[in-house]
């Protein structure tokens, strides 16, 4: 079955391509720095892990900050 392309979908605009730009950024800086850090095998595999969710601990240490 053939789908029509319709021409006002392909005239759509997707913004906020630079936050994944950021997050990667983020992700491979964090993997690093736990890496280097890390002592043990273990250690590593929890730096990953914490490279994955850095933007959480980013949120919480500011609203620990700013006392929201």
């Amino acid at each position: 079955m053939f789908v029509k392309n319709d021409t006002k979908d392909c005239k759509k605009m997707h913004y906020g391509g630079s936050s994944g730009a950021v997050y990667g950024l983020g992700f491979a800086g964090a993997a690093i720095y736990y890496i280097q850090h890390a002592v043990t095998f273990q250690d590593g595999l929890l730096g990953l892990a914490k490279s994955i969710v850095w933007p959480a601990f980013l949120v919480y240490k500011l609203i620990e900050t700013f006392k929201f």
